[in-house]
């Protein structure tokens, strides 16, 4: 029989799985606190990251170096003349070609966050792959520079244009090809929304292998090219891992057919993986084939209340061997940032206050046998005193980015480092600041080492940020890890690539880009440095 103290732990079992109308997975629960069933409906364990930010004002919010055309130089490019708008137009008709007004223009030059401003002429649509040949071999013959353009959700600058190029976007190129129920594999054209997808495939007993909190607008394609991660990478890695094969269009029109959907394939180099995390520098992604899982039916939720960062880890590593193939996702946060949630949105934890936090999610097909695997989990836990209390929470987790923004202006950081450094990354970073700022904070994602760095200060203070910046880059060097854990490079951090890339591998990087772009006219002032 389960203690008292055990049923102050949450056991959460879905009665529904459903999705509410803004994509994200909403299910009806159960839980028990002191063996009193009541009811409850709330957000489960999806509101990534790229979610929090979506939360934020873009005047208050940053996010990274923001890049300046005043600071870089043209590149040698061609401009464009009366004559490039007949051959697009002559490809593509009228209505799929757009240039002149500028207010037609503004949402392809300006990114979600307003914080690049590209200055694109003309924007393209194209609907198939042959179109984006087309375009690509006159780009390539007359030297126009190109960006390619998702669902314009990024946070980096990577596909706005940052003078005068030709913007290509793919929001056409949206057809589901097919899914094989068989294997679960998905094919479809790079500019699909990934909700879209996910309702697709959800359908008929699957789900995508990724789940972020931009879904209703990103697309596909874009979640490649970036390598987008969320919570669903300790379930389901990531889409190094997912992707069974591309279409890409090269600078020069040519169309590189990398569409074998078999997990074997060792006959030769694996060109696909370059264009995961290229951010279209290498080619415009026109398909893709992506392995779909199988959709849980049991979705269970823990939060809990930890001592010691210490007792964080070991309360991982045990969550990892007791829960093993229905772990989905596990968060970390810690106590500064839950006293922002409650000094500034009145959202006072309903255990009591703890150091630290951690959020377990399972999800699995035996509702009977996941609840009582966590439930095994919790109690030995709780016994080897590692979880100390725990309960319902998750409103107060969506809405941690809305507490930070009240205390005026705050800087965000994405970075990958050891999971054993995530406390000391954030408590050297508010040693070093002091009493410049107000609040430094950490949350993120265990499961792959992705912590979310957050500074709050009454108003901005540009000596802050020039104080800050190098520390926290080159902290993550010197401690092996990656200033971009999820959300790319773009144009904003090409600068600082070196703190997580050799010499070497930069050069080898742009020995590919020069092979593939020969004339650099593929999304140029992006991710490589000059």
């Amino acid at each position: 029989m389960a203690s008292k103290q055990f049923f102050k732990t949450l056991r959460l079992i879905p009665q529904k799985y459903s999705n509410d109308t803004r994509g994200l997975h909403s299910c009806s629960y159960r839980y028990v606190v002191n063996s009193n069933y009541q009811q409850c409906t709330f957000l489960t364990a999806r509101q990534s990251k790229s979610k929090i930010v979506s939360a934020l004002h873009p005047s208050k919010a940053y996010y990274g170096t923001q890049p300046s055309s005043s600071k870089i130089t043209r590149g040698p490019y061609s401009r464009l003349e009366a004559v490039d708008i007949a051959v697009f137009t002559g490809i593509l008709g009228k209505a799929r070609v757009i240039n002149g007004a500028e207010d037609d223009l503004d949402g392809f030059n300006v990114d979600w966050l307003k914080s690049v401003r590209g200055n694109a002429q003309i924007v393209l649509k194209p609907n198939t792959t042959e179109e984006v040949s087309q375009i690509m071999q006159h780009c390539h013959s007359r030297n126009l520079a190109v960006v390619p353009q998702g669902g314009n959700t990024g946070l980096n600058g990577g596909c706005i244009a940052i003078f005068d190029e030709v913007v290509i976007s793919t929001s056409l190129m949206n057809q589901v090809i097919n899914l094989d129920e068989l294997t679960g594999v998905l094919t479809c054209q790079s500019g699909c929304v990934l909700y879209t997808l996910d309702e697709h495939v959800k359908e008929r007993g699957f789900v995508m292998p990724l789940d972020l909190g931009a879904k209703e607008s990103c697309q596909i394609g874009g979640n490649l090219s970036t390598n987008a991660g969320g919570l669903r990478v300790l379930r389901y890695g990531s889409l190094h891992a997912t992707v069974l094969g591309i279409e890409a269009v090269l600078a020069d029109g040519t169309i590189l057919d990398c569409m074998s959907t078999m997990k074997k394939d060792n006959t030769g180099y694996d060109l696909k993986h370059l264009f995961i995390g290229s951010e279209g520098t290498l080619g415009i992604l026109t398909k893709v084939a992506i392995q779909c899982p199988i959709k849980p039916n049991s979705i269970n939720l823990a939060f809990l209340g930890l001592d010691s960062y210490s007792k964080v880890l070991e309360t991982y590593q045990k969550a990892r061997n007791d829960l093993g193939e229905i772990l989905s996702a596990c968060e970390y946060i810690d106590n500064e940032t839950m006293k922002c949630a409650e000094e500034n949105m009145n959202l006072k934890a309903p255990i009591s206050s703890y150091p630290y936090y951690m959020m377990i999610e399972t999800a699995g097909s035996n509702a009977v046998h996941d609840e009582d695997k966590l439930n095994s989990f919790l109690e030995d836990s709780m016994k080897l005193n590692l979880v100390t209390d725990g309960t319902a929470i998750w409103s107060t987790r969506e809405k941690l980015a809305d507490a930070m923004l009240k205390d005026g202006y705050f800087l965000i950081f994405d970075f990958s480092v050891p999971l054993e450094i995530f406390e000391k990354f954030v408590q050297d970073t508010r040693a070093y600041l002091g009493a410049s700022v107000k609040r430094v904070t950490g949350f993120g994602h265990l499961g792959d080492g992705n912590i979310h760095l957050n500074i709050t200060m009454e108003k901005f203070n540009p000596d802050v940020l020039a104080k800050v910046e190098p520390f926290v880059y080159q902290w993550v060097a010197n401690h092996k890890g990656s200033i971009s854990a999820e959300h790319g490079i773009g144009s904003k951090k090409r600068h600082l690539i070196h703190h997580s890339k050799s010499g070497e591998s930069i050069k080898i990087m742009k020995q590919i880009k020069k092979l593939l772009d020969p004339k650099n006219i593929m999304n140029p002032y992006k991710v490589l440095p000059e």
